[in-house]
C-alpha cells in the first residue's frame, strides 16, 4: 500500500534544487532491464552484439540500447505518492532537477512528459553518471551550491551525504543499512511497498496449475485396477513438474510482455509491469523452478522428460513470437492442452485413444479462441484498440466467434461418436448412459461463449471452469453420470 513516511527536517526553501534519481526512485523499475527485454522481443539479434558493446563502457552500451528501444515513458510504473509531491513542489515555484544513471536521452523524454523538470543530467555515451561522478557533475551545476536530493540504492549515497535535504523512495535493504551506519537520516521516505513474499507468489500464477489436472485424464479414462496407487502417485509427480514448468513460462512471458501490459486495462497491475517485483528476482525463481522441474522428471519415464521439454520449447517460442501471428498463437495454447494428456500418458504408461486426442484438439482450440474473443469484447465495450501485439483486430470478433463456435460443436461430435463406437462398451458396463453427457456439455460449452459475447468472461476459460459454481456443479454432474457408466 503507497505511503510518504515524514520525519524531522530541515525547512526546505524555494531556492534550493531538488535533484531527483530516476530507475528505482521516480520510476519504480528499471529502465535499462525494460529496454533489453523489449530489444530481446523485438529485436533478438541484437543481443548478440550487447557484449561488444559493453566492452566500451556502460554508458555508450546504455547509449546503445536506447538507440534502438524507445520505451513508453507514458505507461512506465512511476512512483505515485513522489510523483505527486513532486507537482507540488514544481507549483511552489522549485526547481527540479532530473538527475541519472539513465541515459540522457531517455531521461530528456520522461522530463518531456512530466513537466515539471527544469532540467535532465544523464550518461551521454562517454559518461556514466552514477556515484561520484554524479555527486561531481552536480556540483558544477550548482556551483558547489546546496541541493536536495531522492534516491533509492547505494549508487545514490555520494549524493546523499552531501545533501543538504535527504529523501529516498522505495530505498533497498542495502541502502537502508549502510545509511543507519553512516548516521545518515532521510527526512521523507516514498514508499509504495514493492517486492514482497505476496508480489512474487502472485507471478507464478499457481491457480493455472488447474490447467495441470489433464495430466491425471489418461489414468482416469483407462478404469485401471492394477498399480493405480503407484501410476497416481507418477502422475502426481508429473503434476508439480509441469505446475513448475508452467509458472517459469508464465514468468519469462511476462517479462517479454512487461511494456505491452503497461497499456493493458488490468495486466498493467502484473508485478513486472508495474514496477512491484525486479526482473532478476523474475530469471532467478525461473532458474530455481526449472531445476526443480527436470530433476523431480529425472524419476519418471524418459518419454516424460521429453515432453516437458517440447512443452518448453513450445512456451519459449510462444512467448517470443508465436503469439503476434493471428490464429497460430490459439492453435499453439490449445495444442498445449493436448500436449498435458500426452506427458500424462507417458508418466503413467497408460495410452490415450484416438478418440481423446481428437476431441482434446476441438474442444482446446475452441476454449483458446474465446479467451482470445472476450479479450478483443471487452476492448470492443471499452472503446478501445489492441496493444499486445496478438496479431488481432477488434473487428475480428465475429469471425473468431464463428471459428470457436464451429469447433466447440466439432468436439460435441466426436464424443458423440465416441459414444457410439464399440470401444465403449469394453471400458462402460451402461454406456448408454454417457449419452446424458451431451446435453450438459451443449450447456456449458454454450454458456462460455454466451458470457464471452456478453464481455462477462474475465479469466481463463479453463480456470474459469474451475472456480464457476455452476461450471462446478456441471463437471460434478459429468463425473457422476461417468462413474455410473462404469
Amino acid at each position: 500500500m503507497s505511503q510518504v513516511v515524514s520525519l524531522p527536517k530541515a525547512p526546505v526553501t524555494a531556492l534550493r534544487p531538488l535533484c531527483v534519481d530516476l530507475d528505482g526512485t521516480l520510476v519504480k523499475s528499471d529502465t535499462l532491464v525494460d529496454s533489453l527485454l523489449v530489444l530481446a522481443r523485438t529485436h533478438p539479434a541484437m543481443l548478440l552484439a550487447l557484449p561488444g558493446r559493453l566492452l566500451h563502457g556502460k554508458a555508450a552500451f546504455k547509449e546503445f540500447v536506447t538507440s534502438h528501444v524507445s520505451l513508453d515513458v507514458a505507461h512506465l510504473p512511476y512512483n505515485r505518492t513522489l510523483l505527486q509531491y513532486l507537482h507540488e513542489e514544481h507549483s511552489r515555484g522549485r526547481a527540479l532537477y532530473l538527475v541519472t544513471g539513465a541515459d540522457v536521452r531517455l531521461a530528456e523524454r520522461v522530463a518531456a512528459h512530466l513537466g515539471i523538470f527544469t532540467g535532465v543530467l544523464g550518461s551521454d555515451g562517454q559518461v556514466n553518471l552514477t556515484g561520484t561522478r554524479k555527486l561531481d557533475r552536480v556540483r558544477s551545476q550548482f556551483g558547489g551550491g546546496e541541493y536536495g536530493y531522492i534516491g533509492n540504492d547505494t549508487p545514490d549515497l555520494p549524493m546523499l551525504a552531501h545533501a543538504a535535504e535527504i529523501m529516498v523512495a522505495n530505498p533497498s535493504l542495502r541502502l537502508r543499512l549502510r545509511m543507519r551506519l553512516r548516521g545518515i537520516r532521510p527526512a521523507r521516505i516514498f514508499d509504495e511497498g514493492a517486492g514482497s513474499f505476496s508480489t512474487a507468489f502472485r507471478v507464478m500464477r499457481v491457480h493455472q496449475w488447474a490447467k495441470n489436472l489433464l495430466i491425471f485424464l489418461p489414468l482416469l479414462l483407462a478404469h485401471p485396477h492394477v498399480g493405480f496407487v503407484s501410476n497416481l502417485l507418477s502422475a502426481l509427480l508429473a503434476f508439480f513438474c509441469f505446475g513448475l514448468t508452467a509458472s517459469s513460462a508464465y514468468i519469462i512471458n511476462d517479462l517479454f510482455d512487461i511494456e505491452a501490459d503497461r497499456h493493458h486495462p488490468r495486466k498493467l497491475l502484473r508485478p513486472f509491469a508495474a514496477g512491484d517485483l525486479p526482473p532478476i528476482a523474475g530469471v532467478c525463481i525461473v532458474a530455481i523452478f526449472l531445476c526443480l522441474a527436470f530433476f523431480g522428471a529425472r524419476l519418471l519415464p524418459v518419454a516424460f522428460s521429453g515432453w516437458l521439454l517440447l512443452y518448453m520449447a513450445t512456451t519459449l517460442a510462444y512467448s517470443w513470437f508465436l503469439k503476434r501471428i493471428a490464429l497460430v498463437d490459439v492453435l499453439v495454447l490449445s495444442g498445449l492442452y493436448t500436449l498435458r494428456l500426452f506427458a500424462g500418458s507417458a508418466a503413467t504408461g497408460w495410452h490415450i485413444s484416438h478418440w481423446l486426442a481428437g476431441f482434446s484438439i476441438f474442444l482446446f482450440f475452441s476454449l483458446a479462441i474465446v479467451k482470445r474473443f472476450a479479450e478483443l469484447q471487452n476492448l470492443r465495450t471499452s472503446g478501445l484498440l489492441p496493444h499486445n501485439g496478438r496479431g488481432y483486430m477488434v473487428a475480428d470478433t465475429d469471425q473468431l466467434r464463428s471459428f470457436g463456435t464451429a469447433s466447440a460443436f466439432a468436439a460435441v461430435m466426436v464424443f458423440a461418436i465416441y459414444i457410439s463406437s464399440s470401444d465403449v462398451v469394453a471400458l462402460y458396463r451402461r454406456a448408454q448412459l454417457l449419452w446424458l453427457i451431451m446435453p450438459l456439455m451443449i450447456l456449458w460449452l454454450c454458456r462460455i461463449w454466451l458470457l464471452a459475447s456478453r464481455g462477462e468472461l474475465d479469466e481463463d476459460p479453463f480456470v474459469f471452469a474451475l472456480t464457476n459454481p455452476m461450471s462446478l456443479a456441471i463437471g460434478i454432474a459429468i463425473a457422476a453420470i461417468a462413474v455410473l457408466a462404469i
